[in-house]
């Protein structure tokens, strides 16, 4: 059926119809079309709109089309979109009866709901792929809940942690980013269907039925918004620009732990690569691609809302430029959180190596403070003045961190203060321990191994809350 041939005189040129046609990215949308057809064609007969006799033909054509597959239909550029290469197949099988598919249904309201059938589905299967990713983690931590590590801040060393810890960070991050998924997937559970070109339409229509058939919560309740919001899409970008952040944040830290200056961690030979002139390199190209790659979900996430900027109300034609940005944003995180979540859990990380940079800055320089503040009641500012001057001068002198005892605090306190702390040794020993400083860091969110442990706990409870056939907290 040529669809220009009532209004329009001529036929656009191949070139015009080439540009203008949606067919290309539109296959995303191909099984989300037919059930969208089949739910608004069932609809029509039980209102009796249409009659059962030619409503129960459409659905048989539909039905086999689903089989045949989309190589069935003729995906020429001329016919402009999905939907009309749908409606045309349906017409070569019943002939003009076909026609009464569209009743009471525009394109503009079709493809609306057809993005927001295909977008859930490719939601929850990011979800799930989160999921798995979380236990992986989770498991992960429960192997190093001793492995011990500095940790950073200003990519200087900080204060003593463990890769439990640190691991457990990237774990609560894709956590939130699920959330965001999830936020994003309630807001878009309403159905645009039946909001016909921008009005509605006269026809006793039951939209509440098609968005039960078709797994919505329920119609959108206004139907120029229902044909022309995309919003659900450029939130759901921006959520999936935030997931390829948080996975470009840990291949960067897989990236920078790596080198010969940290060996941190090892890299499997299946996501490293090496020179083409130096011999010895083994190079983490596989996450610089990914830390490269999620830059293009920035870049999807600006062009979408630039064109959205600017539109008037109801439907413009510009919205078809949004869908192929979505589905390259899409496509590109699927396959960065499949290789992420390989990578990392192939990882070998250095516990040895780990244990000698905790050891080696002073990074209990924190606990040395706090030991003032409980045993000798001065003031933390006080307390960080002192151990601050301390470590100057130990660095000057070329010590290490086992080598300051109470003596050498008494000294560094007598000229800063005009008093001595009088700190038994033992207990400056105590607190310049690592691994004694982690375990003492027993509040929620610390990385002692107990509190670690309740919070792994705790993330494995969120998983079993989530029911696994739609991914959405019970």
């Amino acid at each position: 059926m040529n669809l220009r041939s009532g209004r329009l005189k001529g036929q656009m040129s191949r070139e015009v119809a080439d540009f203008t046609s949606s067919l290309e990215f539109d296959r995303r949308i191909f099984q989300a079309d037919i059930l969208t057809n089949r739910a608004h064609t069932t609809m029509l007969m039980e209102q009796g709109i249409i009659s059962r006799e030619i409503g129960e033909k459409i659905i048989g054509a539909l039905v086999d089309l689903e089989k045949e597959g989309i190589d069935a239909l003729e995906l020429d550029t001329a016919v402009e979109d999905i939907h009309m290469a749908v409606e045309n197949y349906v017409t070569k099988v019943i002939g003009p009866d076909a026609g009464f598919m569209h009743t009471a249904k525009s394109r503009n309201d079709q493809v609306a709901t057809d993005l927001k059938i295909a977008l859930k589905e490719e939601i929850q299967k990011i979800q799930k792929e989160l999921l798995i990713f979380i236990e992986v983690i989770i498991e992960m931590a429960e192997e190093n809940l001793d492995t011990m590590m500095v940790g950073y801040t200003h990519m200087q060393h900080a204060q003593p942690t463990t890769f439990a810890h640190h691991l457990l960070s990237y774990a609560q991050s894709l956590k939130r980013d699920y959330g965001r998924l999830q936020d994003a997937y309630h807001r878009m559970n309403l159905c645009p269907l039946g909001s016909a070109a921008l009005t509605t339409t006269s026809f006793p229509i039951n939209r509440e039925r098609t968005a039960e058939l078709l797994g919505f919560t329920g119609p959108m309740e206004n139907s120029i918004d229902g044909v022309s919001s995309r919003d659900f899409i450029a939130e759901t970008v921006f959520a999936l620009t935030m997931l390829g952040t948080t996975l470009s944040k840990i291949c960067e830290e897989l990236i920078i732990w790596s080198t010969y200056e940290f060996r941190m961690v090892e890299l499997t030979d299946e996501f490293s690569s090496t020179s083409s002139i130096m011999p010895q390199k083994k190079n983490p190209d596989v996450a610089e691609i990914i830390r490269g790659k999620t830059a293009v979900l920035n870049g999807e996430l600006v062009t979408i809302l630039t064109i959205m900027k600017s539109l008037p109300q109801s439907y413009n034609r510009d919205l078809q430029e949004v869908t192929p940005h979505l589905w390259n944003a899409t496509d590109t995180l699927n396959s960065a959180l499949k290789i992420t979540m390989g990578m990392l859990s192939s990882a070998e990380f250095k516990g040895a190596r780990g244990e000698e940079l905790v050891r080696a800055n002073f990074s209990a320089a924190t606990e040395l403070a706090d030991l003032m503040v409980r045993d000798v009641g001065l003031p933390f500012r006080t307390a960080h003045q002192i151990v601050g001057r301390a470590v100057t001068v130990a660095l000057d002198k070329g010590m290490k961190a086992e080598d300051i005892d109470a003596h050498f605090l008494d000294e560094i306190s007598q000229e800063l203060t005009g008093e001595t702390l009088r700190i038994d040794d033992t207990v400056v020993k105590q607190a310049l321990n690592p691994r004694d400083i982690i375990n003492t860091r027993k509040v929620i969110g610390g990385p002692a191994p107990s509190m670690v442990q309740k919070v792994i706990d705790n993330l494995r409870e969120f998983i079993e809350k989530i029911d696994p056939n739609d991914c959405r907290v019970e």
